[in-house]
């Protein structure tokens, strides 16, 4: 048997973390985070649900604001995201009426 010797710390860190699910955690705090920032306009009536296969599903407050971003702001909502949050694959944002 050979001795391999101490493993790069960011190997066992990397590891960790894919086994416990934090990136993902982290991953969805970070979207989370820029969602808060693109939709400033609208604090507390709107909250990402999921994101799959490039599409951001959003839950929004009531079914009228859900049309007004829907109709006049998602163009830009999503724009903003892409340029937020260049390493990931953003093709389309979708609103759903909610309450929480």
């Amino acid at each position: 048997m050979s001795e391999k010797g101490p493993e790069n710390l960011g190997d066992v860190l990397g590891r960790l973390f894919t086994a416990r699910g934090w990136g993902r955690l982290s991953e969805r705090s970070r979207l989370e985070g820029v969602w808060a920032e693109v939709a400033a306009e609208w604090p507390g009536q709107t909250r990402v649900l999921s994101l799959r296969r490039g599409i951001l599903e959003v839950e929004v407050r009531n079914g009228v604001l859900v049309q007004e971003l829907a109709q006049f702001h998602k163009r830009k909502l999503l724009g903003e995201l892409r340029k937020k949050l260049p390493g990931q694959t953003l093709t389309d944002l979708k609103f759903r009426a909610g309450a929480w």
